[in-house]
């Protein structure tokens, strides 16, 4: 069914339009947006990886919530900003001007709709800084809306636990920790027998990069021909539930919180005004 991991009475596109107008805070409830992509993820793990992530992690953390938090969520964003694996069957990518307006149309409906929080969970690494542009763009059209972007994995999580140092440093793409959450999420999905470790060489530059991340533009491929970029041989789905757990809890955790939370609130008809005169805005 579409709501996929999402409790279906904490997934918007359920309800009817004439239930959305009855809700009774809409300035307070919180609209979460998962956003993903659809690109390679080595030999063990399917394409569909970053959405997957996102989708599920959200999903858990809606089922954790009590009733007195209004939250539900939006179908995921499933395209992503991949160019970097575009070299590899199975990536499906948008350019960023096409994901930005995008997110900032999906963010549009959203607020004409009553809305005034919007929490975007984006599973993809590649892309942060699209969303972090359409989230500004969306503040400067309306004064009263509330857009967080924010990636999945920055929230409290147990994934370090398990890694080793080598794979904190250097790991990317299709690892461990990816490995074992998609164990948990769709086990079917992960073909350990074909999981291969791979790293990035160190970037020879220990002052823009003290732990050997490349500091570098890069794509996939120049790391080599299988996509990996990182160690996922150490997973276990007992990792991946832990991992999961710990994710979805620090969720649940956030959108309580922007539930509850008053963030600077300006007329939103002179905000608007002004944005679209391409008027200086006051401070």
């Amino acid at each position: 069914m579409l709501h996929g991991y999402c409790p279906p009475p904490r997934f918007l596109p359920y309800l009817s339009w004439t239930q959305i107008a009855a809700l009774p805070d809409r300035a307070n409830t919180v609209i979460v947006l998962p956003a993903g992509s659809i690109e390679q993820h080595g030999p063990h793990l399917p394409c569909s990886v970053d959405t997957a992530i996102a989708a599920g992690v959200v999903g858990h953390a809606l089922a954790r919530l009590p009733d007195s938090v209004p939250a539900y969520a939006l179908p995921p964003i499933t395209y992503g900003k991949s160019e970097e694996h575009l070299h590899f069957p199975g990536t499906v990518t948008l350019d960023g001007p096409t994901l930005q307006e995008t997110v900032i149309q999906i963010g549009e409906s959203v607020y004409r709709s009553g809305f005034r929080k919007l929490l975007i969970v984006n599973g993809h690494g590649g892309q942060p800084q699209v969303m972090e542009m359409a989230a500004r763009e969306l503040r400067l059209r309306h004064g009263d809306y509330v857009v967080v972007p924010h990636f999945t994995w920055r929230v409290p999580h147990v994934a370090g636990r398990y890694l080793s140092d080598k794979e904190k440093s250097l790991a990317m793409h299709a690892g461990h920790a990816e490995t074992a959450i998609m164990m948990a999420l769709a086990p079917d999905t992960v073909r350990m027998a074909h999981a291969v470790a791979n790293y990035p060489p160190e970037f020879p530059c220990p002052t823009l990069a003290p732990d050997g991340r490349p500091a570098a533009a890069w794509s996939a491929r120049d790391f080599g021909e299988t996509g990996v970029i990182g160690d996922p041989l150490p997973a276990t789905p007992e990792q991946g539930q832990a991992i999961l757990d710990s994710l979805a809890e620090s969720w649940a955790r956030g959108i309580t919180e922007l539930h509850q939370a008053r963030w600077i609130e300006r007329d939103a008809q002179t905000w608007g005004k002004l944005h679209q005169n391409g008027d200086v805005l006051g401070a």
